[in-house]
């Protein structure tokens, strides 16, 4: 196999299930991989605000001219996306190399799509020069692949309500099982406001948001505030929204807990905050109408969305483009957001997880209901007045689609 596609498209037919936790399987490739990082990992968990948080890590360590390996999941457009050196995403022929060296190690062990992903991912920052490595968990924390390395810091950015068929149906069980990443011994960063009990009682050296490490926010800039001290004058990250500086601080946090091995000017914090990018998280496109897109999909990243578009500028409509996967709890992301659209247009999702229109509709009023989220947004803004707003959310897949779409129709846009 030589094609990226190719090797896809195999890594996806290597297990029965699309998800099976556990470490045993990739425990077992790995040692037959035989590679060592031997460098600084830092292990991003949590419901929410996980891929924010390892934006701005990426972009201050690049800022102070670290080579950072970063790892994330899902993508948006491209596979390649997942795996970052240097800021840069890995290019076909690095990603295809790594996938055969995990193919020759795995020999009969199944592994599922992510499970391949992340050894691939692992092999590739072995490989590759670089100074640290930032890891974003893909579900839960104690039996997800990434978890499979030891952390020398790790992150839990918040702890609500998702993936209940495999993390349990509270937030206790839920902390608890995200609070797997942590290690004995190391800095633990937890940057939601009300922990519970399960991830407060997993270990004694918590570094708790508001206890330990925190923020003032002041007109313009703010202060950070943590064990290594003050860090004043901050510019606001360039991620939008509230959330964003609570992401900000566990970053902030997580970097100085790790200060002595990866040491950081001031002005290298300020400049990976001001340059931070990443696509889909309360992402507001230049042009009119406004369009923002957010992949949204759980009900705690949908209040801090619908507060977001509180917060923000006037509208007379704001019209949904919604598109949801049906293992995900449809009915309270969609009343969370209902007092802050006028007009919905609801999306069929594909797969066997993807839910039907008719599926979301049941739960909103004034919809249309279309086949595809590209559908669903097309007829959005021929619908849409300049002066309105079109927010898209729901999935990564729904908002994928939608910037593909976007791309492949900028000479007909507004």
């Amino acid at each position: 196999m030589k094609k990226l596609q190719d090797w896809l498209q195999f890594i996806e037919s290597q297990h029965p299930k699309s998800i099976a936790l556990g470490l045993d399987r990739v425990s077992q490739v790995f040692a037959n991989l035989g590679i060592s990082l031997g460098l600084p990992v830092i292990t991003v968990g949590g419901t929410n605000g996980k891929g924010s948080t390892c934006a701005m890590l990426e972009s201050i360590l690049g800022a102070a001219g670290y080579r950072t390996g970063l790892y994330t999941s899902p993508h948006l457009l491209r596979y390649n996306e997942r795996v970052r050196i240097a800021g840069r995403e890995a290019d076909d022929a690095v990603l295809c190399e790594a996938f055969a060296a995990v193919e020759s190690a795995r020999k009969d062990t199944p592994l599922t799509y992510f499970e391949f992903g992340t050894l691939a991912a692992f092999w590739t920052f072995a490989s590759t020069r670089i100074d640290a490595a930032v890891l974003e968990v893909g579900l839960g924390g104690r039996l997800d692949a990434v978890n499979l390395l030891d952390a020398d810091c790790a992150v839990l950015t918040s702890v609500g309500i998702d993936h209940v068929d495999y993390l349990g149906p509270d937030r206790e069980s839920i902390g608890r099982e995200k609070a797997g990443i942590f290690r004995p011994g190391r800095p633990a960063v937890v940057a939601d406001p009300d922990p519970p009990f399960s991830v407060l009682n997993s270990q004694k050296d918590l570094l708790l948001i508001n206890r330990d490490f925190g923020y003032v926010a002041e007109t313009g800039q703010w202060t950070y505030w943590g064990p290594a001290g003050k860090r004043p004058g901050l510019a606001h990250p360039a991620l939008r929204g509230e959330i964003q500086l609570r992401n900000a601080c566990a970053a902030i946090c997580a970097l100085d807990s790790l200060r002595e091995r990866l040491p950081l000017a001031a002005q290298e914090v300020r400049r990976g905050l001001a340059e931070v990018e990443l696509p889909g998280r309360f992402q507001v496109l230049p042009g009119r109408p406004q369009v923002i897109l957010d992949v949204a999909h759980n009900v705690q990243a949908a209040k801090t969305l619908a507060r977001n578009l509180g917060a923000s500028a006037f509208a007379p409509q704001t019209i949904a483009v919604c598109g949801m996967l049906r293992d995900k709890d449809i009915a309270g992301v969609l009343r969370e957001l209902a007092p802050r659209i006028t007009r919905w247009h609801l999306a069929s999702l594909p797969g066997p997880r993807g839910a039907s229109a008719d599926e979301l509709a049941a739960h909103v009023k004034s919809f249309k209901l279309h086949a595809s989220p590209a559908a669903a947004f097309a007829a959005a803004r021929v619908e849409a007045s300049e002066d309105d707003k079109i927010v898209v959310f729901g999935s990564f897949l729904t908002v994928g689609e939608v910037i593909s779409w976007l791309n492949h129709n900028k000479t007909s846009m507004r």
